[in-house]
C-alpha cells in the first residue's frame, strides 16, 4: 500500500449505521436501568442524569465513574447486552461496497465497548474492512477515562498505533469529535446522512455551515471515493 494513501479512522454508530433508529433507544433505556438499579434512583431521576452527564462529558460512562464509583467494565457489560441487536442493523449496499474498496487502511475508533463494537461489524459484514477497532476500553490517559473528544486520547492512539496524523483522516458524526482531530492534524469528514433521526443529539442546531477546520460534509460513505483529502482552511 503507498505510503501516500490516507490512513482512514472511522466512527460506527450513526457514521457506518442509523444507530439513532437502531440503537440509542434501547441504549438510552438500557443505561437508565442500569442507574435506577446501581444509585437507587427514579426512573426519571435516573433519566435525567444520564442525560446530564452525557452533554456534560461526552459519555454518561465518565460522569458515573467520576462521581459515582462506578466501574467502566460492570457498567459496559450490563448495558450493551442488547439481546436481538444484529437483527436490527442495516446500512446501504452500496456504502458497504464503497467501504469495502476505498484506498487505504481503516481503523475503527469508537466511544463503544469492544463487544458491542465487533458484533455490529459482523452483523453489516464490515469485519474484515478494519485492521484494528479501538474501543472505550482503549482511552485511558494516566489510568483515567478518556474517550472522545478527548485530545490527549486521540494523540495516544495515534503513537500506539504509529499513526502519522497528517495521513490520518476522522470520519465521524459528531463535530466535537473532528474539532479535536483537527487540533492534531488529521483530516475531518463529517457524516451527516443519519443525524436527521437523532434530534437530541449533540448536532442539533449545528446549521448548514461548514467550520474552518472541517475538511468536507458527506451523507453517503461512498462520497469519500469522489474526495480527495485536503487540510482544512
Amino acid at each position: 500500500m503507498p505510503r501516500t494513501d490516507p490512513i482512514w479512522l472511522f466512527d460506527l454508530d450513526n457514521t457506518l449505521h442509523d444507530a439513532s433508529r437502531a440503537v440509542f433507544g434501547r441504549l438510552n433505556q438500557s443505561m437508565t436501568d442500569y442507574i435506577v438499579t446501581h444509585l437507587g434512583l427514579p426512573h426519571d431521576e435516573a433519566d435525567a442524569l444520564r442525560m446530564h452527564y452525557w452533554r456534560r462529558y461526552g459519555a454518561t460512562l465518565l460522569g458515573l465513574e467520576r462521581h459515582h464509583g462506578i466501574r467502566a467494565a460492570h457498567f459496559l457489560a450490563h448495558t450493551h447486552t442488547l439481546p436481538g441487536l444484529e437483527g436490527t442493523l442495516s446500512m446501504p449496499h452500496v456504502d458497504r461496497v464503497a467501504l469495502q474498496r476505498l484506498p487505504g487502511r481503516k481503523i475503527l475508533l469508537t466511544n463503544a465497548p469492544a463487544d458491542y463494537a465487533r458484533r455490529v461489524l459482523t452483523a453489516l459484514d464490515l469485519a474484515s474492512c478494519f485492521e484494528s477497532v479501538v474501543s472505550i476500553e482503549g482511552m485511558r490517559v494516566f489510568g483515567h477515562l478518556r474517550p472522545k473528544p478527548d485530545a490527549r486520547m486521540l494523540r495516544i492512539v495515534l503513537a500506539r498505533l504509529r499513526l502519522p496524523a497528517q495521513r490520518c483522516i476522522l470520519v465521524e458524526d459528531t463535530l466535537a469529535n473532528l474539532r479535536s482531530a483537527a487540533s492534531l492534524g488529521m483530516g475531518t469528514v463529517w457524516m451527516r446522512h443519519y443525524l436527521r433521526d437523532n434530534p437530541h443529539g449533540p448536532e442539533t442546531g449545528a446549521g448548514h455551515g461548514r467550520p474552518p477546520w472541517l475538511c468536507v460534509r458527506i451523507r453517503r460513505l461512498r462520497a469519500l471515493h469522489h474526495w480527495r483529502p485536503r487540510r482544512p482552511r
